[in-house]
């Protein structure tokens, strides 16, 4: 397998030099990712994207992913809002594929008024099912005319909240193009699937696994509190079994990336190091 890391780099991914991706190399990984608001995408032009996909090129640093960043939800009630989304996802389709990312990143959002991963009861009703598949059945005849492979962030906190959620709304799409991310931090919903992590891991795999081009790497590590509290952790300093976890991407994607995401710049060479430490003690190779 691969690592990555969706970080390190400029907020405007036009000014990204040599210099950045140097840093990458330098904590022996082989791919950077960045995400850009999706309200910027009109205005990048080709030339510009094709600059960016030179540099990674000239580095040979592979771009694993790209993500497009919104506040909208594809499965709102308003279809002028959805229109406008599924427009925002276009123009992102179109600068993933000058940049030759390997995937595109989307969300699906929330009808929470508080973020795109906020919880809503409104979220879990037949009505946002239905819109929901309908702007995903938009969003994968959109990838599959761009040549682009989509990818859904999904959280327990979601419309897309498990596993076998993910597995039957894909199904139901039935295009190679749209598929979801193995975060399996996000699919923890559970202390006791905490602490016998690689049976939950395993059970995220079995519906997952063949869904799934690129991996997040992530640890988890259960905190104090009067209710349960599991929070993002750096690789290796959580409660997770990440030597399981790496083993199962590696069986089915040998080629594929795992990226290292949400930390500060600066714990950045921990978690790399961390990483392909328990790789190297897990009998993972990382090329």
């Amino acid at each position: 397998m691969r690592l990555g890391v969706v970080g390190m780099l400029p907020a405007d991914f036009r000014d990204i030099t040599n210099e950045h991706l140097a840093a990458i190399a330098d904590l022996k990984l082989t791919a950077g990712a960045f995400h850009a608001p999706g309200a910027m995408l009109g205005g990048v032009t080709a030339v510009e994207a094709h600059s960016v996909r030179d540099l990674f090129a000239a580095a040979n640093m592979d771009l694993a992913q790209f993500g497009i960043g919104f506040g909208e939800c594809l499965f709102d009630p308003s279809q002028q809002i959805r229109d406008g989304l599924r427009s925002t996802i276009q123009d992102g389709l179109r600068v993933a594929a000058d940049l030759g990312a390997g995937c595109c990143l989307i969300r699906t959002g929330s009808l929470s008024e508080r973020g795109s991963y906020s919880p809503d009861p409104r979220n879990h009703s037949p009505e946002s099912r239905d819109l929901l598949l309908s702007s995903l059945r938009h969003v994968a005849e959109d990838a599959e005319a761009a040549g682009v492979t989509v990818v859904v962030e999904t959280h327990l906190l979601t419309i897309m909240n498990s596993p076998e959620t993910n597995a039957a709304i894909l199904g139901e799409i039935g295009s190679p193009r749209l598929q979801v991310v193995m975060d399996c931090v996000n699919h923890f919903q559970g202390l006791h699937q905490v602490y016998d992590s690689p049976a939950r891991i395993d059970q995220i795999f079995a519906s997952m696994g063949s869904i799934s081009c690129v991996g997040h790497l992530k640890d988890a590590k259960v905190r104090d509190g009067f209710v349960i509290h599991i929070d993002e952790e750096v690789p290796g300093e959580g409660d997770l079994d990440l030597g399981h976890l790496m083993r199962r991407w590696h069986e089915i994607h040998p080629n594929g990336y795992m990226l290292l995401e949400h930390l500060p710049n600066e714990r950045y060479p921990l978690a790399a190091a961390n990483a392909l430490r328990i790789a190297a003690e897990a009998g993972v190779d990382i090329h």
